[in-house]
């Protein structure tokens, strides 16, 4: 996890730098993909082969942004390291719930992050004043109960699929004057299994259809059928049957998540003000990066 934060911490270390670059021609791949400088913390020096390997954990738009960005988390990295050496702290390395063991440096890193960087601890008022002012968070997706004629067609094949476009027109014309007869002819001509059931789809949620489909389902009032609607998996007639809306979560139930989800956020700003400081108290050769004159947090 402090590796992860890490990482994230060091590409928006130096986010102007990335901005001058992102207008930069693309260059082609290469092995060496930009030539920059030699790179050391405090004197002590990263390796091009170093920097190199880490660029497979920075996808960008061309090997220069991948370059920058990977030598950014190297140099965090060995800023971090230095300082659990200067502050003689001990590895004592963790298992994960699946039973890897940290690596020394990766168990430095975390007691060194745990040791300096304080997080305070969210009280009740501010858990409740993040749940009221952020109530949509909290809110259950909506249900729909629905219906649906399904007329299958590869959208691949053109005179298939306007075929099913025509027989689905055919469909809701009927249905316009006949709205009654929905469940007769889903088992009449519906090619969806759930004809046997007068094209029932149960209680639906939010993305658990096609956006076409869902999209077509959220524009229609309880008992109103919809126009032919195109997916991958043909045209469809659907009935919306029921809506139920969703409901605010009780403050009790959703408070834990508020307290990891504060914890979290807390942890990632006060590690990156932490990582600025040492940055700003550092000599750093061959990247730029903005740093801190003063500590931020403490």
């Amino acid at each position: 996890m402090v590796s992860i934060i890490i990482d994230r911490t060091a590409e928006r270390a130096n986010e102007d730098h990335d901005h001058r670059h992102e207008h930069a021609p693309v260059r082609a791949a290469s092995s060496e993909p930009v030539t920059m400088p030699p790179v050391s913390v405090n004197g002590v020096p990263i390796s091009r082969k170093d920097i190199a390997a880490e660029t497979q954990n920075f996808p960008a738009v061309n090997p220069g942004a991948a370059w920058h960005a990977a030598t950014r988390a190297l140099v965090v990295r060995q800023l971090l390291l230095q300082e659990a050496q200067r502050l003689a702290v001990t590895a004592n390395p963790q298992k994960d719930t699946d039973g890897r063991v940290e690596t020394d440096e990766d168990a430095l890193l975390r007691e060194l992050v745990e040791r300096e960087v304080h997080i305070p601890e969210a009280d009740e008022e501010m858990l409740r004043r993040f749940y009221g002012n952020n109530r949509k968070r909290f809110v259950t997706p909506p249900l729909f109960e629905a219906d649906h004629i399904l007329i299958t067609a590869n959208r691949q094949d053109a005179a298939a699929f306007a075929e099913a476009r025509d027989r689905a027109v055919s469909l809701a014309a009927v249905l316009a004057q006949e709205p009654e007869r929905f469940a007769a002819l889903a088992r009449d001509c519906s090619d969806c299994p759930s004809r046997e059931v007068g094209g029932s789809l149960g209680q639906i949620s939010p993305g658990e259809t096609t956006p076409e489909f869902e999209a077509a389902l959220a524009a229609l009032t309880p008992g109103e059928i919809s126009a032919p609607v195109e997916t991958r998996y043909g045209v469809h007639l659907i009935r919306l049957v029921r809506k139920i809306e969703g409901a605010l979560l009780p403050f009790e139930a959703v408070k834990n998540r508020i307290a990891d989800y504060l914890e979290d956020h807390v942890r990632r700003q006060a590690t990156a003000q932490y990582i600025a400081l040492l940055i700003g108290r550092a000599e750093i050769r061959g990247i730029a990066l903005e740093g801190a004159a003063t500590p931020l947090v403490q």
